[in-house]
């Protein structure tokens, strides 16, 4: 099946290099920042500011492999944050806030599937429209304002505050849905079909899947995971607001590339995403310790995600007949 022999020799090597890669950032915040980097206070910052990103970066891993791309991830988040904490909805409690963030992201992700699938727009195209229009919609929503949790529904901002072994309970999720995702990429017909849909379309077609199904569901996945990024991040930051998520697509499908998966499709890892996910938070931890721009960080961020890009080509070519 194309794809899943990035789980074997060449998938385990690219991990080694991203641990190394990890390594040394932390040798690098050790050595710059002691006093400030090695603290359990900092460790916590770095996973919680990991777990938003990271819940939208499992999605993008699957429209990615399954050869599609999602800019409208960040602004999808948004509309969620915002739809779930308008008056109407924060009436109902802290649960029906939760499964209405879930719903908005997952039906926005639907929409955006239709019109790849069965609209057949190019996925940058319709994805492009998605992220401006659910952009628009939440600030149209909260007229631009930013909408506080209720102090009744404080339920759902303890998954930040409360902590299990030092360790706040959002961290707990995003680490859930990641094992989810690893189990459904590789251990379901459904992950399977992923790496055989971005790998060769129409083989898949021929081999009895249904891609234009699939490719919908696909961006559900994604949609679904920007509406538990939401509840994750009015969790951290006690609002809801049209301008949450700015610049999130970026970051999580910089992680994607970074972790191996290839942007054509048919190969890639969970774990690869993961990874690749930490080294762009620790990159911009060790900004942050060491007072450094934040015009800098996104130049250095811009050079990983272009050397990633070369990196991978360069591999195809060996690997090529």
């Amino acid at each position: 099946m194309p794809g899943l022999g990035s789980l074997g020799g060449v998938g385990e090597m690219r991990h080694l290099g991203l641990l190394g890669a990890l390594a040394l950032l932390v040798v690098v915040g050790l050595v710059t920042r002691p006093e400030n980097f090695a603290t359990a206070s900092n460790l916590v910052s770095i996973l919680s500011l990991a777990a938003t990103i990271g819940v939208i970066t499992v999605g993008a891993t699957f429209v990615i492999i399954g050869g599609g791309i999602d800019l409208s991830v960040g602004a999808v988040m948004a509309l969620a944050s915002v739809w779930a904490t308008t008056v109407a909805t924060q009436s109902y409690g802290p649960v029906v806030m939760a499964i209405c963030a879930m719903l908005v992201g997952t039906g926005a992700g639907l929409v955006t599937g239709l019109l790849i699938a069965y609209g057949r727009l190019v996925p940058f195209i319709a994805t492009l429209a998605m992220l401006v229009a659910a952009r628009g919609l939440a600030q149209r929503m909260s007229d631009r304002k930013t909408q506080i949790i209720d102090a009744d529904n404080t339920a759902l901002v303890e998954l930040s505050t409360s902590r299990v072994l030092g360790i706040p309970l959002l961290v707990y999720i995003f680490a859930l849905v990641v094992v989810l995702g690893w189990v459904v990429l590789n251990r379901t017909t459904f992950g399977r079909r992923t790496y055989a849909v971005g790998g060769n379309p129409e083989a898949a077609r021929l081999a009895g899947i249904d891609v234009r199904r699939h490719t919908m569901l696909l961006y559900a996945l994604s949609g679904l995971c920007c509406g538990i990024a939401a509840i994750l991040i009015m969790a951290r930051t006690t609002t809801g607001s049209s301008t949450h998520g700015d610049l999130y697509e970026l970051d999580a499908i910089a992680a994607v590339i970074i972790g191996g998966t290839l942007l054509t499709g048919g190969r890639g890892t969970i774990m690869g995403s993961i990874l690749g996910l930490l080294i762009f938070t620790l990159i911009t931890n060790l900004f942050i310790l060491n007072g450094l721009n934040t015009s800098d960080q996104l130049i250095a961020k811009g050079l990983i995600i272009v050397a990633a890009v070369l990196l991978q080509r360069r591999n195809l070519k060996e690997r090529s007949p």
